[in-house]
C-alpha cells in the first residue's frame, strides 16, 4: 500500500504519494521531533532499509503527516512507531521550510513542524529496527561541532536545522547550559 501524504501540487494541497512527492520535488507537510534530557539530544541512526539517506544520523523523530491528520498527531505517533517512546509532552518550537537534495534523484521539499520534547533519564527506548540502526544522546555542544566536522554522517535536515534553526528549536537556555 502505498503511503500519501499532503503536497502542493499546482498551489493546491492534496495528497501525493510518498515517493512520488520526493522523486518530483513537490513541496509537502512534514514533521520533526527532538527529544532532549538535559543539554543531550537523542538521535537516531537511519535504517538501512530506509529509500533515502539510510545509515545517516538524524535527529530524534521525522516524518510526514497522514492526510488531515495534525501535526502534533503525527509526531506522537511516529515517536511510538520509530523509537516506542510514549507519554512524552512535545512543544511546537518552529514552523519552517527547506529544500534539499536527499541523493538518488530525490528532494525533500519540506513544509516542517518542529517539536520538543523532554525526557527524564529512566525514559525507556525501544526502536524499530526497521526504522532505526542505532540511537545515541550526544551534548548540545558537541552535536553541532559534529554536523560541522562531519556533515556526511548526518542527514541534511539535522544539518540544516542545526546551523540555520538551532537556537529557535532548542531556545537559548539549552544553547547557554550546553557551552557551560
Amino acid at each position: 500500500m502505498s503511503i500519501m501524504i499532503p503536497a502542493w501540487v499546482d498551489g493546491e494541497l492534496t495528497p501525493v504519494e510518498k515517493l512520488e512527492a520526493h522523486k518530483r520535488g513537490l513541496r509537502h507537510k512534514a514533521v520533526s521531533v527532538f527529544v532532549v534530557r538535559g543539554t543531550e539530544v537523542l538521535l537516531q541512526q537511519r535504517a538501512m532499509g530506509k529509500y533515502h539517506t539510510p545509515g545517516l544520523w538524524a535527529n530524534t523523530c521525522c516524518t510526514h503527516p497522514d492526510w488531515d491528520e495534525p501535526p502534533s498527531v503525527c509526531a506522537t505517533r511516529r515517536l511510538n512507531e520509530e523509537l516506542g517512546i510514549t507519554g512524552l509532552a512535545l512543544e511546537h518550537r518552529h514552523h519552517l521550510e527547506y529544500r534539499a537534495d536527499v541523493g538518488d534523484g530525490l528532494i525533500e521539499h519540506e513544509v516542517v513542524d518542529v517539536y520538543l520534547g523532554r525526557a527524564s533519564n529512566a525514559m525507556p527506548l525501544a526502536p524499530n529496527p526497521d526504522e532505526v540502526m542505532a540511537t545515541e544522546w550526544v551534548d548540545y555542544h558537541d552535536l553541532k561541532a559534529m554536523v560541522s566536522r562531519n556533515s556526511e554522517r548526518f542527514t541534511p535536515w539535522l544539518k540544516i536545522y542545526m546551523s540555520e534553526h538551532a537556537d529557535t528549536i532548542f531556545g537559548p537556555d539549552l544553547a547557554i547550559a550546553a557551552r557551560v
